[in-house]
């Protein structure tokens, strides 16, 4: 699905672009595709067991798989990084803050693979960023802002394209959906530690939000947030 110029959604499971297994859902987060002049950079990659459904989608839109030169994970939760080691594989650069990239180089708990009764394969980060780190891949400035609480690695990334302010959210929050919220039953779930980073991102501006599940925001997505850290501060203090 195109979502804007040389701006692609080619996996998640919520809106039917990829499918796991019947009568699943949140098995596989949303992915997204930046391309530019230098090559692809990919947002999340999903489970891994859709792999070939997210290179499918690519090819449709003349995307080749082999021109991802980056990944970079907004979390190490097994729907969303749980094909990093395929990417890896293929030569493709994985970027992630710390928290991130230790959940994800060890697999354990904090992946949830025992959510979707599955085992995360670990995987090494090459790139680490930190909170508020401005860096840039294939010519794109991004800014990397971490968001935990949903799990300790939730980050959020920030970037302009076609003269509009992206961000890449993760599951710092939910959607419409399904509620406020990402999900709840993370090993290191923190609700006082989210609601101070739903506190956080509700200051910061955009005008196009991409989620990882579900529907994108083209319309005003700090209301969205500002609404979930209202229900965050109604239910959790």
């Amino acid at each position: 699905m195109q979502v804007l110029k040389d701006l692609f959604q080619v996996g998640g499971d919520i809106n039917g672009i990829t499918f796991d297994v019947p009568d699943a859902l949140w098995n596989d987060g949303n992915s997204y595709i930046l391309k530019t002049a230098e090559g692809l950079i990919m947002f999340d990659c999903g489970c891994g067991d859709t792999i070939e459904q997210i290179f499918n989608n690519m090819r449709y839109w003349d995307l080749s798989p082999n021109d991802i030169r980056y990944c970079v994970l907004t979390h190490p939760h097994y729907d969303h990084a749980g094909g990093a080691h395929i990417l890896k594989k293929r030569g493709v650069k994985l970027v992630a803050i710390r928290e991130t990239a230790d959940a994800v180089a060890s697999g354990d708990e904090r992946c949830c693979g025992y959510l979707y009764h599955k085992t995360f394969t670990p995987v090494t980060v090459d790139q680490l960023v930190k909170d508020g780190e401005k860096f840039s891949l294939l010519g794109v400035e991004i800014e990397a802002m971490h968001l935990p609480g949903h799990s300790m690695g939730c980050t959020a990334f920030l970037f302009e394209w076609t003269g509009k302010r992206l961000v890449i959210s993760g599951d710092v929050i939910g959607t419409l959906l399904v509620g406020d919220f990402g999900w709840d039953g993370s090993i290191d779930f923190d609700k006082k530690i989210y609601t101070e980073s739903l506190r956080r991102f509700a200051k910061v501006d955009s005008d196009i939000m991409l989620p990882g599940h579900g529907m994108i925001y083209f319309h005003k997505p700090r209301w969205r947030v500002e609404q979930a850290l209202n229900s965050a501060l109604m239910q959790w203090r």
